[in-house]
């Protein structure tokens, strides 16, 4: 595979002012050269550097576009191995001009989703932790995200991997010398080694996991769950929200029949908002598919904005509705606090915490920023950690960190139950390789796969 020569798009296909070919492989310079004037022959660029000129079919002699080419020669390239790429004009025809022509070439073929990272994992310039981080990069959908992710990009989840696994080394080296040269040694000064590895690797796993939850947030966003009886406010708050009108509202109940999906960020917080169909009994056969849809979010949700209308009597279906709630994240929203209040505020009291109750007015765009710091405090305790710390966010890596800790616990009551150290060593490298898995150490192939499949062509 990693003879081969490849090439795919790298950009959005679309009009823009510029697009981008990426061409990798040990044929990359000779390929593109064949179909590249300029002043200088591309054979003869040097590293790094940007050449003007024309693509031309070869036969022919035709310019079938204006390009600007760029070299990266191996190892000094994303890849590892040769690189070049071709900036062409935005748009549909140009890029595709352009691409069917490398692929008519006999040296290079269209590349696999993510193959570009993949070569890169493959020939060591990155791990699969920070291969994986490359998605995390494209899709954030908050500053807080990206900079995590970015971290991890550079390296840092790896260098505290790297640090944890060369802490177990250590024990199942001690481990070796004891077994094969028992005379040198006594069990018990070994025990008590492992014991002490065994809590300085446990501690240095917590302390990762600790910012597990925050970390998945902001990696894959809150699912939010806007939901309450028709014509409580829930469109106005989308909007309000999305700061644009995304959902229609009117006076009308069981306007909204379907969910509606929106994305936000607030206070840093990727949320992903799902305005739901009012919840009550109807006869409207389209409407009650709306409901079931919207008692469908719910069950999905990780939190959930019960939105009641402040300026109404509470309603028995509302009260069934917090019933049925007990023991999810929730944030009451008081609506409509522009307008007389005639709801019982003790009786949503009866059933939620006051810091979990928000009044505010969608309509108005009052009361928002209540709204956004009560999300805050719900998740992250009212702030995220220190940016100096390093973020978990990838639900495999969490994973594994979970039985590397599970593994060292086993060897650790492994050691106070007098078991003999040839038996602990054996949970102690279970531990060192589940840490290898998080950055691609002891990966299977499978699951290296099925990791960049996710990949966007081109990437």
């Amino acid at each position: 595979m990693l003879s081969d020569t490849i090439a795919a798009i790298s950009t959005a296909v679309g009009e823009s002012g510029i697009a981008v070919i990426r061409v990798s492989g040990p044929e990359a310079i000779d390929a593109v050269g064949r179909l590249f004037r300029s002043r200088l022959p591309l054979t003869e660029a040097e590293s790094h550097t940007v050449h003007y000129g024309f693509i031309i079919r070869p036969k022919t002699g035709d310019k079938l576009e204006e390009v600007l080419v760029s070299v990266f020669r191996a190892p000094r390239s994303f890849t590892t191995e040769d690189v070049v790429e071709i900036s062409t004009h935005g748009g549909i025809i140009s890029v595709k001009r352009v691409m069917d022509l490398l692929l008519e070439q006999p040296d290079i073929r269209l590349a696999e989703p993510g193959e570009f990272t993949k070569r890169a994992f493959l020939n060591g310039r990155i791990d699969l932790s920070q291969a994986e981080a490359v998605i995390d990069l494209i899709r954030s959908k908050s500053d807080r995200a990206f900079s995590v992710a970015l971290k991890q990009v550079d390296g840092e989840l790896s260098r505290k991997i790297h640090q944890l696994r060369y802490a177990l080394v250590e024990t199942l080296a001690h481990i070796e010398v004891n077994i094969d040269y028992p005379e040198h040694d006594v069990e018990s000064m070994t025990t008590a080694f492992i014991k002490a590895k065994c809590d300085e690797v446990t501690q240095g796993i917590e302390g990762l996991l600790r910012t597990a939850e925050q970390g998945k947030v902001l990696r894959e966003g809150i699912t939010t769950a806007i939901v309450g009886r028709p014509n409580v406010g829930k469109s106005s708050l989308l909007n309000a929200l999305a700061r644009e009108n995304k959902a229609i509202v009117t006076d009308i109940p069981g306007t909204t029949r379907d969910v509606i999906e929106e994305y936000v960020t607030i206070n840093n917080i990727p949320l992903k908002l799902l305005d739901t169909a009012g919840i009550r009994e109807t006869m409207d056969i389209v409407e009650q598919i709306g409901v079931e849809r919207s008692r469908a979010a719910v069950l999905e949700a990780d939190l959930i904005l019960l939105v009641l209308n402040g300026a109404e009597p509470l309603h028995e279906d509302e009260l069934q509705l917090m019933e049925q709630l007990q023991g999810r994240s929730v944030l009451v929203l008081l609506n409509k606090i522009d307008l007389p209040q005639q709801l019982d505020r003790a009786r949503v009291l009866n059933y939620f915490p006051e810091n979990a109750v928000v009044e505010l007015s969608a309509k108005q765009l009052e009361g928002l920023d209540h709204l956004e710091d009560a999300i805050s405090r719900l998740f992250f305790g009212g702030e995220l950690e220190s940016g100096d710390l390093t973020y978990v966010s990838n639900v495999r890596h969490i994973a594994l960190l979970k039985k590397a800790r599970q593994s060292l616990a086993d060897a650790y009551e492994a050691a106070d139950a007098g078991i003999p150290i040839d038996i602990m060593q054996i949970d102690v490298r279970l531990a060192w390789e589940q840490l290898g898995e998080v950055i691609g150490d002891s990966a299977p192939d499978a699951l290296i796969d099925q990791i960049f499949s996710q990949f966007c062509l081109g990437k």
